[in-house]
């Protein structure tokens, strides 16, 4: 049977996840499953899209299939891709913060991160007027144009990362992928033997995903303090220009945490996130609920401050980060298309207040939401997602 080795990595990959040492309820193995759901349909379409001789840009992080702590303010693409073949990307910038480009030279294992063997964003290539662009990726060449970037031993992969900041007003742009000595042609036909494999493949893939993504917090989250965000510091496998700062909490319905960072400057950050996310390191329900926050849609304090409030219970706040029922979960704080390197002090402090305390937060007023107010909020992020999934 074709599809044997796929269903044998099904279930072996459900018995991963009812085994995962963090899972202690039945919200977790609800969870658990989705993300189970979310990775197989992922996986069957990762094999599918593996043509390297006539590539295509495929989503496979989104939100019903959830990967590697994403990011709900990003729209993710990638294509398969070898080291001795050139490749035209070609398309048109739209509004969004952030539009970068980044080669790997493999995938994630449960052992280590791919290599990042080139990194940039749209600053790095020359745009028309009208947004359009073309940008070459290939062999090294000696007469290689402002707009070639030469793919280093090992390429396999290039991603793509478009970000928004304000989710209702920004727009999404057009991008294409293909090779110039296979345009015009056409593959050759498929084989039951061919698709026997690629069922094999997305299994194997199915099951490393969840391993890696099992492992992938206890690298860079779980040595951490509890309750405590890091410094900002570059991206571990990240892009040139974007620096984080992570940490994981466990917090009980009657506390809260307060963190505080300031609001960058647009010069310096265009796009600035804030989010949080489950341990099966994915994040939370970002459409329905407000998990996280970008600069845009953070109420900045007369301070320049920006002040989160996680918790469980509403505290009627304009930046309450919801819980959703997660008492333990993962901190993210994203800074894209820097003009600087961060410093400490550009990142953010963290408190942990009673929940009942929270009155006594600088500006707590200026920050209350009324029910009708928080609403609006919901339905604004429910209409964005749907009009960015559709575009």
């Amino acid at each position: 049977m074709a599809t044997q080795s796929f269903a044998a990595a099904i279930a072996e990959a459900e018995r991963i996840i009812r085994e995962a040492k963090h899972v202690r309820t039945e919200q977790d193995l609800a969870e658990g499953l989705e993300y189970l759901a979310g990775s197989t349909k992922a996986c069957l379409h990762m094999a599918w899209s593996y043509e390297r001789e006539y590539p295509y840009f495929a989503s496979s992080t989104g939100p019903y299939s959830k990967l590697g702590l994403d990011n709900p303010d990003t729209l993710y693409f990638n294509a398969y891709i070898r080291d001795d073949a050139e490749y035209v990307v070609t398309g048109r910038r739209g509004s969004t913060s952030d539009l970068s480009f980044q080669v790997l030279n493999g995938d994630y294992t449960p052992a280590q991160s791919p290599d990042s063997l080139a990194a940039f964003d749209d600053r790095d290539i020359e745009i028309a007027p009208d947004g359009s662009y073309e940008v070459r990726f290939g062999p090294a060449r000696a007469d290689a144009g402002p707009n070639y970037f030469t793919l280093g031993k090992g390429s396999t992969m290039l991603l793509v990362r478009e970000v928004f900041s304000d989710w209702a007003t920004e727009r999404p742009g057009e991008i294409r992928i293909h090779r110039p000595d296979t345009l015009g042609t056409a593959p050759p036909a498929v084989s039951a033997e061919k698709m026997a494999q690629r069922f094999d493949v997305a299994g194997k893939m199915l099951v490393s995903r969840i391993r890696t993504f099992l492992a992938f917090p206890e690298w860079h989250y779980l040595q951490l303090p509890v309750n405590t965000m890091t410094e900002p510091r570059h991206t571990p496998g990240g892009l040139a220009t974007q620096f984080s700062s992570v940490g994981h909490y466990d917090l009980a319905d009657d506390q809260a945490m307060v963190i505080t960072v300031p609001a960058s400057p647009k010069d310096v950050a265009p796009y600035q996130g804030f989010q949080l996310g489950s341990l099966w390191y994915v994040s939370l329900d970002y459409i329905n609920h407000q998990t996280s926050l970008t600069g845009d849609q953070a109420a900045v304090d007369p301070d320049g401050m920006i002040r989160y409030v996680v918790s469980e219970r509403d505290p009627g706040l304009a930046n309450w980060i919801e819980r959703t029922g997660h008492d333990r979960g993962f901190l993210q704080i994203r800074w894209q298309r820097l003009t600087r390197a961060l410093e400490a002090a550009d990142g953010p402090t963290v408190e942990v207040v009673p929940f009942d305390d929270l009155h006594k937060i600088p500006f707590h007023e200026e920050q209350r939401v009324t029910p009708a107010q928080w609403a609006e909020r919901i339905a604004a992020r429910q209409t964005a997602v749907a009009r960015r999934m559709l575009g």
